[in-house]
């Protein structure tokens, strides 16, 4: 089947992809379209962490500096 998408092969153990198995049966979705979702929601949460860690560094290099609160700025 010709598609533009790249395309991975992936190797899971058993019971993933039992478990893959069992979402797409459920949610009447072929493999490949359950595997882009987990994919898509788990590239989500990892961009997450990382913003958070972003965040955390600039609130770190704050200390002991003046800051604003959201009300003080629109002031």
């Amino acid at each position: 089947m010709p598609t533009k998408n790249p395309r991975i092969n992936v190797a899971l153990a058993k019971p993933i992809y039992t478990l893959i198995e069992r979402m797409a049966q459920e949610r009447g979705l072929s493999l490949s379209m359950v595997i882009r979702d987990l994919v898509r929601e788990a590239l989500e949460i990892h961009e997450d962490a990382v913003l958070v860690r972003v965040a955390d560094e600039r609130v770190a290099t704050l200390a002991g500096r003046k800051t604003l609160t959201h009300a003080e700025v629109w002031e």
